[in-house]
């Protein structure tokens, strides 16, 4: 987005490290009208107090972008509520698969969705046998934008020939469209965990546990487990001056987790970090977390 902001002569404002309330007193300073953002920044910027949030003019934004990580529903309906419809998210990937995009009034008729194809771009719902799965059944997202050339992986001719059916190409997310076209993701195929033959869909276990007054990040991800195969776990960063004792901490997630998970999605441990492994555009490293659990042990996925 900054490259293209440059061409066309425009200024740009660059943080060197993200910090809540300074982003906003830029966007007031320098009348931002653009900015890329990902959803834990949003839950940072939730997190300073509503009065504090509210000294601030960000009226001058038209667009907040969003995509690289799944956004709670939650949390973007609190965004929405407080800076207007401004926010557009995509869903996009290096290799070229998605190229979907959805405008806040769309996401409102269509919460947790990312949106539709949009262009030259088709996206299609496979099951594992590259069959053509109608609306409302989960299988494996693939695309194609025709037009562009097919990716390639360097230098791994087999995993460039499993990403693909045909024409279209998967990244290995997993979600469905509904009957008017919307994808909704359920999350990545590599991170899905099965105990005891049941899927279960991380995504929608930390959607629920971001929400939290008190978390500021996690990670959600299946361990060894001798009888059930995985079992789910959790890796979660609280919010500055919010750590207490692990223990309490843990009951206090589990009791809020209870009634908005099913029973056997709940997290059998949950660990504390200080930050979660991510990048700078905000993608969370998730192998780094669970690969240690599983030296000497293949996953079934």
């Amino acid at each position: 987005m900054a490259g293209p902001s440059v061409h066309l002569g425009h200024p740009l404002v660059i943080m060197d490290r993200f910090q809540a309330e300074r982003a906003l007193e830029l966007i007031e300073r320098y009348r931002v009208t653009i900015t890329h953002l990902v959803p834990t920044q949003f839950v940072r910027l939730l997190a300073v107090p509503e009065a504090d949030r509210r000294r601030y003019d960000t009226s001058s934004l038209r667009h907040l972008i969003h995509g690289a990580a799944p956004c709670a529903p939650d949390v973007k309906r609190r965004m929405i509520d407080w800076l207007g419809p401004v926010l557009d998210e995509y869903y996009n990937s290096t290799e070229g698969v998605g190229g979907t995009i959805i405008f806040s009034d769309e996401w409102l008729r269509k919460p947790g969705s990312v949106g539709k194809a949009r262009d030259d771009n088709e996206i299609v719902i496979l099951d594992d046998d590259g069959s053509l799965l109608p609306a409302g059944e989960i299988g494996t997202v693939y695309s194609v934008s025709r037009g562009r050339a097919l990716f390639e992986y360097f230098r791994d001719p087999e995993k460039t020939e499993q990403s693909r059916r045909g024409e279209y190409r998967t990244v290995g997310d997993v979600g469905y469209l509904d009957e008017d076209g919307y994808l909704f993701l359920s999350d990545r195929k590599s991170d899905m965990i099965i105990s005891g033959g049941v899927n279960i869909y991380p995504a929608e276990i930390e959607s629920v546990l971001i929400t939290h007054p008190r978390v500021a990040d996690v990670a959600v991800f299946g361990i060894p487990n001798p009888e059930w195969g995985e079992e789910v776990k959790a890796v979660v960063e609280l919010l500055p001056g919010q750590r207490t004792s692990d223990e309490a901490a843990r009951a206090d997630l589990l009791e809020f987790l209870q009634g908005r998970v099913a029973r056997y999605k709940l997290p059998r441990s949950i660990d504390f970090l200080d930050a979660l492994p991510r990048d700078p555009n905000g993608k969370l490293y998730k192998r780094r977390l669970r690969d240690p659990y599983w030296v000497g042990q293949e996953r079934a996925i």
